[in-house]
């Protein structure tokens, strides 16, 4: 896995980008949450890791949404 990044990291990424890892985290997510049920996975944090990269991710994306419609508001 990947180090997760930061805020500003994920900011500067396009939305075609941070859509791409959103599905691809929240794949992983499914994986670890399978194995882990299946008492294979060995790095329970993992799943704690991709639920915050997950939620990073959404928290972005609300942001840009949310100041896509104030422009749209504005002018």
């Amino acid at each position: 896995m990947a180090k997760a990044a930061n805020a500003a990291d994920l900011r500067g990424k396009t939305d075609a980008e941070l859509s791409e890892q959103l599905k691809t985290a929240q794949n992983a997510l499914f994986t670890a949450r399978f194995e882990n049920f299946t008492n294979k996975l060995d790095d329970t944090a993992k799943m704690r890791r991709l639920r915050r990269e997950i939620a990073q991710l959404k928290t972005v994306q609300g942001e840009r949404s949310r100041s896509a419609v104030a422009k749209k508001a504005e002018g």
